[in-house]
């Protein structure tokens, strides 16, 4: 430009390409400054974001559950029987549950809870019984002395569409092919087999009376109206054997949860109740935790039940279950069944692994307390019998 200027007369002779140059020059020159100066701006930013992430850090974590926490692990993981183990028998059948007994009286026990017509809180994965039993429609219509009256069989995996019988019934098989019946199990002494041939229709109430000092986790498949009828049913019941030291409650219903923090602010739960949040709270904590913000995280749970990875994100992590512990949280998995996983998370200080097969995951237990030189130990299959 200052070319331009002094040799204004002689431009179109003498510079007027020169002096396009220079001005093309002055312009990159500028807008590099701008870019430099933008760049330093946002490093600047990036800076002091990296601080506060940092100072965060060092803010102090509260314990979220305040009791001491029954779901952390000891030495090793809970093995928590999945349905009792549905893969070694039916689910959610007071025999899957001795079973899973049998392979270790520590054991925790997870089933699945709806609530009858006539108010009894019955195991059931399902809201039907079309899938599970040899007769169909939805649980909240039956009643549970019609139930018992006709020896209704839990004893099924009968194929269905949108919870309804699809086809013809099946048997439960075990993976190798094999039907169970009741006097397979392994029962305490003094306990005999409830039928020869048929894994009848358990309670809540049967649970807790025949299992009691084990931990129990409960979770509530009902949504709506019932599923809070069917929270205040299990509460109550809790309530009347004094088990909420050793019972978890959980559900992935929003109006569930809902009814349930109305009720303790209410203050009809005890502040020492468990229970796990559906998905919701345990995202806000994973997104606050990575923020260093956790320090917020004020819902007084006491364990996080999470799958091993959600939407490609693995959620197996040790930074996952180490920050969960200094808010006194325990962290449990599920549904794991292969042995790699299962040691996988023994190492990375899982409190509690949920699995369909309890004799596999407690050989892999086993397996941690065997000296270094049994190099050649091999894990047997589930067993078959």
């Amino acid at each position: 430009m200052l070319c331009c200027t002094l040799f204004f007369p002689f431009r179109r002779r003498l510079g007027s390409p020169y002096c396009r140059r220079m001005t093309n020059m002055a312009k990159r020159g500028k807008k590099k400054g701008g870019l430099f100066r933008g760049l330093k701006r946002l490093l600047g930013f990036l800076l002091v974001l990296a601080l506060v992430w940092v100072v965060l850090g060092f803010v102090p974590r509260d314990r979220n559950y305040v009791p001491e926490n029954p779901m952390l692990r000891q030495e090793l993981p809970i093995l928590i029987a999945h349905g009792g183990g549905n893969r070694e028998f039916p689910d959610n059948t007071l025999e899957a549950f001795y079973n899973a007994y049998s392979v270790d009286p520590r054991a925790m026990l997870e089933t699945d809870v709806c609530i009858t017509k006539d108010g009894v809180v019955i195991l059931s994965h399902d809201t039907t019984l079309d899938r599970k039993t040899n007769v169909t429609g939805a649980i909240a219509e039956w009643n549970y002395t019609d139930l018992m009256a006709q020896q209704v069989d839990f004893g099924y995996t009968n194929p269905v569409k949108d919870g309804q019988l699809n086809g013809k019934r099946v048997r439960f098989t075990t993976d190798g092919g094999k039907t169970r019946t009741p006097l397979e199990v392994t029962y305490p002494a003094g306990v005999k087999p409830r039928h020869r041939s048929k894994f009848l229709c358990t309670t809540l109430e049967q649970l807790l009376v025949s299992f009691p000092e084990n931990r129990i986790n409960v979770e509530i498949k009902q949504t709506g109206e019932v599923g809070q009828k069917a929270l205040e049913e299990v509460l109550r019941l809790l309530k009347t054997y004094d088990a909420f030291d050793r019972v978890v409650l959980a559900s992935f219903h929003d109006e569930v949860y809902d009814r349930y923090v109305a009720l303790q602010t209410a203050g009809q739960v005890p502040d020492r109740f468990m229970y796990s949040p559906s998905v919701g709270p345990m995202i806000r904590y994973v997104a606050m935790a990575a923020l260093n913000a956790d320090f917020l995280f004020k819902d007084g749970l006491c364990v996080f039940q999470l799958p091993t990875e959600k939407m490609g994100i693995p959620l197996d992590t040790q930074w996952l279950v180490q920050s969960a512990h200094k808010h006194n949280i325990a962290v449990h998995y599920w549904t794991v069944n292969d042995v790699s996983e299962m040691q996988h998370l023994i190492d990375i200080g899982a409190d509690g692994i949920m699995t369909d097969y309890p004799h596999l995951l407690k050989q892999v237990l086993d397996a941690q307390e065997k000296p270094a030189d049994t190099g050649d130990f091999q894990l047997a299959a589930p067993r078959e019998e």
